[in-house]
């Protein structure tokens, strides 16, 4: 907080190995009274300081701090397979290289971003006048972020954030505090960020975070998490009629075409919902595929699942590790029983690995005979858990996958491109994979329709999120 490495005034709490249920250590345990200091002095800075101003200034600290955690690259890998229980492979990824990496194309866009736009000379009401439009930062940035990918998310808010010339109170998940620690840590003592732009408090109450949504000194405030909580998070914010980005829920549905190569696009579903044992908000756990192939494509799934099963995140081999908690664990064991109460049954998995006795495993699951008006079809588990569907047609497809409260993601698998094509038009969905592409970038926007949230992260459209509007108007004589 405001530049200085502190202890936390709860004193501290342990952080865990999902993988093991060894206490890896303790972090700071930061309560309401951290929290108010951290945006006090969040919002010191960006008054009094000229953070907000020097575009210049703020590209080469972005710089600096990516080189910083890319020095610290191998620690910060095994950290992480450790705290998040992310398989190693991951990390080379999303799970860290690729957001580290980010923060250079978010400074590189803060240097070519065209912050004031001329919009010529016009005669309104009869006076002459220049008008221009300035895009200033929003100012005070209430951060709260999840445990699933945290560098991931960490970065994909402080990096446009900083780049846009706003200050930030990052408040991260209870199960993962090493991994902001450790950034902010790098940001103290290996750039030269000013004390205040960034602050990490640390905490194990799950709800301090609301405090960010709720304090009047905090300007906008960016959530990625469940939609129940981002609903609250709305709710509070609307007191202050502050502004808010919510990434947030998602039941993506995988549409496999009649036309498609039904083993490859089968395995290719298996992979995506058994990465990092389902925990995305975006991964595809809805498989849809044609009436006719449904119990072929239960067989293939099936088959591709059990093959993957579950492994130690440290073998460079491993897809689905654990889940972050027994918590979690729990909950995706109760959707697992309601979709067997639903009339639903289990191709494969369904519980937890025999040979796991310390950890919070759960087996890449297959469920089958449901229909998509069940909760375990509709609501979002996250977990190793397919739920595949039969449909009949393309509009069918179609209208199974749009009824859905979440609209995060979709993918499409055929053999005729345009027609691809034309069923990824028709999804509500705010991205979309046709046969197999990734739209996951620095430079996508990534955001969802309906109850999978509000604005979009990364991108331009990202970095604008963090930005007010100004208009100018000079008279001329």
């Amino acid at each position: 907080m405001d530049g200085r490495l502190t202890p936390g005034s709860g004193g501290t709490f342990e952080t865990l190995d999902p993988a093991t249920e060894e206490v890896l250590g303790v972090a700071a345990d930061g309560t309401a009274d951290d929290m108010d200091q951290a945006i006090a002095a969040a919002r010191r800075a960006f008054d009094s300081g000229t953070w907000s101003v020097d575009v210049a200034f703020r590209a080469r600290c972005l710089r600096q701090l990516r080189d910083g955690l890319r020095r610290h690259a191998d620690e910060l890998r095994e950290l992480t397979i450790k705290e998040v229980g992310a398989p190693r492979f991951l990390t080379y990824g999303a799970q860290l290289d690729g957001p580290v990496g980010d923060l250079g194309w978010f400074a590189d866009l803060a240097e070519s971003y065209e912050w004031s736009t001329g919009l010529g000379r016009a005669e309104p009401m009869g006076i002459p006048s220049e008008r221009r439009v300035v895009r200033e930062p929003v100012g005070v940035v209430g951060a709260i972020t999840p445990w699933n990918f945290p560098h991931q998310i960490n970065l994909a808010k402080l990096g446009p954030a900083l780049a846009a010339g706003n200050t930030v109170v990052l408040k991260p998940a209870p199960d993962t505090p090493w991994c902001a620690s450790v950034l902010g840590t790098i940001i103290a003592e290996e750039t030269d960020i000013p004390a205040g732009v960034v602050n990490v408090v640390t905490s194990s109450d799950h709800a301090l975070g609301a405090r960010l949504t709720e304090d009047p000194r905090v300007d906008l405030v960016s959530f990625t998490g469940s939609t129940a909580t981002g609903r609250n998070v709305m709710v509070s914010a609307a007191q202050t009629l502050k502004r808010v980005f919510l990434e947030l829920g998602g039941k993506s549905a995988f549409i496999v075409l009649d036309d498609a190569d039904l083993r490859a696009a089968c395995s290719y579903a298996a992979f995506n919902v058994a990465t990092h044992a389902g925990q995305g908000c975006a991964i595809t756990t809805r498989l849809l595929v044609p009436r006719a192939a449904y119990d072929q494509a239960v067989e293939i799934t099936a088959k591709s699942l059990r093959r993957i099963g579950v492994g130690d995140p440290n073998d460079d081999k491993t897809l689905c590790g654990p889940v972050i908690s027994a918590r979690q664990r729990d909950r995706v064991e109760s959707y697992l029983e309601l979709a067997l109460k639903e009339g639903g049954s289990f191709a494969c998995g369904g519980g937890r690995p025999a040979d796991r006795d310390r950890g919070f495993w759960i087996e890449p699951t297959l469920i089958t005979g449901l229909t998509n008006e069940s909760r375990a079809a509709r609501e979002e588990i996250f977990g190793p858990v397919l739920v595949i569907l039969p449909y009949d047609g393309d509009d069918d497809a179609v209208r199974i996958a749009n009824d859905s409260p979440y609209g995060l993601s979709g993918a499409v698998h055929g053999g005729d491109l345009e027609r691809a094509r034309g069923v990824a038009a028709r999804l509500r969905t705010g991205t979309v994979s046709v046969n197999g592409g990734v739209w996951y970038a620095a430079d996508v926007p990534f955001g969802g329709y309906k109850q999978s949230g509000v604005g979009r992260e990364m991108g331009v459209a990202g970095f604008e999120e963090y930005l007010e509007t100004k208009s100018i108007a000079e008279g001329i004589s």
